[in-house]
């Protein structure tokens, strides 16, 4: 291990125990973690003015000299005001400082300093509050140039992040970390390392700061992207037990419904995998919301059972495994095939007749929630295994449950729609297939944006629907108050669920029956709360989104979602989802909160189109990534630098360059890869051997 790994980040010179806690906060723990701790954006303090031509609201540097003693006045308990004017000629500018009275004794008269700031006041009379100062002589230091603008937490300042990196970058100038093989950087025109990370972190222009971000950008690309198919490669070299080859037809003509071409070509390529194929099935089979996963997950479950062999479907909550139960007993129990089910709410001596029936072979699929991968858990001959919004469990609770077979088949199901390049950097270890049509009968939710103004309108809408024997969601961005508060960017409108829902049931609606649901409710009350809602036991279900995935709720008519600029687009496609699942015409009401033009073009998108995909296509434009690299439970490593919607060349240029290199060294074994070899299992800490 090299000291990039070893040095902890409180021996870097000026951190000290007491920051380096605070650095851990951030993820920042060895020198490499500092070095690659990169700026979140930047301040251009290059743009120097006289006083005279400064605008209201614009940022910009003056040089100016000190005019007039500092007066330092004490106005309230905790309140300190050090004012003083500065000049350039003819024109003035004031400036003031707040709870920093130690600044008196260091600005004296008739010296020039340069000051830094956002310009406020008026015309005629300009004036900066707390802005960045330092001597002319010492300028460059933090003005006059590019400053980092660093993600911070408590206990530390922009000034000492900046001063730590600068240390640590001084600690491994002849270290800098470099993964890429010569020839690729020559290739590709990319800069050396110590020139990406210094100026990354310390600009010496735009030029540069540009040159070094796309170094950066590419080799953290390149990295996933030769992890992925390193891990893939590994997967395709194993071997597995192939199952023989099944007639499906007896399946097929059992279905009360014919099939969607998407839907038929899912099952053929899944179905494929585990009879024709030289290894052991492992794909991720993608489709909206009602799109028809579940059929496809039926026709592997029958082929195993036609092998004699057991499948094993996990589910996230213990409401949807017992969906998933009705659903899957109805199409494969008249075929002969047992289903089962284990959760945790079950009784002791439920869990152990059910684990038995497991262990003796006498069910044919199981469906479970986590406690399917419990120690006590045996198959008799476990050759599928199934999980159901994959987002929802971690890589290791997957690899948990393909370990109680001998490498089974693996088919994960998602509904999260995904952009296919993204889905290929996610979902990379996996073949994917996607039903992108939905079934005859599907019918389009009609959605609409609102502003406040209609909020009477929309109340007398959903009485009108209960009236008519409806029920209706309401969705909320925050459980309860407090977490507003501790939301430092929060609106004041920002709705909390247990608030509003208490609002709702004492003066809007108190003649009807409401009922909240959130993620801080035990899994228990959580799953009551839900059948009770589906079995119409309420008419309003007030929830944050611990609903996006949940029971189908066929009586649900609307859906209504606050301060719906809060939420991603996939997310309230996600929620929308939960109406119109049954015979009666839905809706969507996104009521639009403050966030501007860009919050109201996003929400027009809802309204104008109920496609996931072409909606995940448009969150990643207009929001990037976040959505869906938010959880992280894919297990793949963070994006320090990259932004996938905006680096999009860089991505196709990067993800090539690595199929290059591994099909030359696909075990990267070459001298020349590896420093790159290292840093994919740095990367993925095991992960690869776990997920293959």
């Amino acid at each position: 291990m090299d000291e990039l790994d070893s040095l902890n980040v409180r021996y870097i010179k000026g951190v000290g125990e007491a920051r380096a806690k605070s650095f851990e906060k951030l993820g920042v723990r060895t020198l490499r973690d500092l070095v690659s701790y990169f700026p979140r954006t930047y301040e251009d303090r290059t743009v120097f003015k006289d006083i005279g031509s400064l605008i209201v609201g614009e940022n910009a540097c003056v040089c100016a000299v000190v005019a007039t003693q500092p007066r330092l006045s004490h106005i309230r308990k905790g309140m300190d005001l050090l004012k003083f004017k500065a000049v350039d000629g003819a024109d003035s500018l004031d400036v003031t400082f707040f709870n920093q009275p130690y600044k008196r004794d260091s600005i004296h008269i008739g010296e020039t300093y340069v000051f830094y700031g956002r310009v406020g006041g008026r015309i005629g009379r300009p004036e900066m509050v707390n802005p960045v100062m330092e001597r002319e002589q010492d300028s460059g230091r933090t003005t006059g140039r590019i400053m980092p603008i660093y993600r911070l937490t408590s206990g530390l300042t922009q000034n000492f992040v900046a001063k730590a990196v600068r240390s640590g970058l001084d600690a491994c100038r002849e270290q800098y970390p470099d993964i890429l093989p010569a020839r690729v950087r020559e290739e590709s025109n990319l800069c050396s390392a110590g020139f990406a990370y210094e100026n990354v972190h310390f600009p010496k222009d735009t030029g540069s700061l540009e040159i070094a971000r796309r170094r950066l950008v590419f080799e953290e690309l390149f990295a996933l992207s030769a992890a992925m198919r390193l891990m893939r490669g590994r997967r395709m070299e194993q071997s597995g037990i192939m199952l023989p080859e099944c007639d499906m037809g007896p399946f097929f003509r059992s279905l009360p419904f014919e099939l969607t071409g998407a839907q038929r070509r899912a099952v053929d390529e899944a179905v494929s995998d585990m009879t024709k194929g030289e290894r052991p099935m492992s794909r991720l089979l993608q489709g909206d919301v009602g799109s028809g996963k579940t059929v496809v997950a039926a026709a592997c479950c029958y082929a195993a059972w036609r092998a004699g062999r057991q499948s094993a479907f996990m589910a996230p909550t213990e409401i949807l495994a017992d969906q998933h139960l009705r659903s899957l007993t109805s199409m494969l129990g008249a075929l002969g095939m047992n289903v089962d089910i284990l959760k945790g709410s079950m009784t002791a001596k439920q869990k152990r007749e059910a684990r038995a029936r497991l262990s003796s072979g006498e069910t044919d699929l199981v469906i479970g929630t986590h406690a399917l991968i419990s120690e006590d858990v045996e198959f008799s001959d476990l050759a599928l295994v199934i999980t159901d919004e994959q987002h929802r469990f971690g890589v290791d609770q997957r690899s948990e449950l393909t370990k109680k077979g001998d490498r089974p088949h693996v088919l994960v199901m998602s509904a999260t729609p995904i952009p296919r390049t993204l889905a290929l950097i996610i979902y990379g270890d996996l073949d994917v297939s996607i039903i992108d049509e939905l079934p005859p009968g599907r019918q389009k939710v009609d959605t609409f944006a609102v502003g406040e103004d209609m909020r009477e309108r929309i109340n007398n809408f959903i009485r009108k629907l209960v009236a008519e024997g409806r029920q209706v969601y309401i969705v909320c961005p925050m459980v309860g108050e407090a977490d507003t508060e501790q939301a430092p960017d929060a609106p004041e409108n920002l709705k909390a669920a247990e608030e509003y829902a208490k609002k709702l049931r004492d003066e809007v609606f108190p003649d009807l029956r409401v009922a909240i649901i959130h993620g801080k409710m035990k899994p228990l009350a959580k799953d009551e709360t839900m059948k009770a809602f589906a079995a119409g036991e309420s008419d309003i279900l007030v929830a944050t989104t611990v609903i996006e995935v949940g029971v189908d709720v066929p009586n649900a008519a609307l859906m209504v979602v606050e301060n719906a600029d809060r939420f991603g687009l996939s997310q309230l496609h996600q929620l929308r989802g939960r109406v119109g699942r049954g015979k009666h015409k839905s809706y969507c009401v996104l009521f639009e909160g403050s966030g501007g033009d860009t919050a109201k073009e996003r929400l027009k998108v809802m309204c104008e189109t109920n496609d996931g995909f072409k909606i995940a296509e448009e969150d990643l434009r207009l929001r990037g990534p976040g959505d869906f690299f938010g959880s992280r439970q894919h297990g793949l490593p963070e994006m320090h630098i990259a932004d996938i919607a905006g680096d999009m060349d860089v991505l196709k240029q990067a993800q090539e360059a690595a199929k290059r290199v591994l099909e030359e060294d696909p075990e990267l074994t070459d001298p020349e890869n590896s420093k790159l070899s290292q840093h994919v299992e740095r990367m993925f800490s095991g992960l690869a051997s776990r997920l293959n």
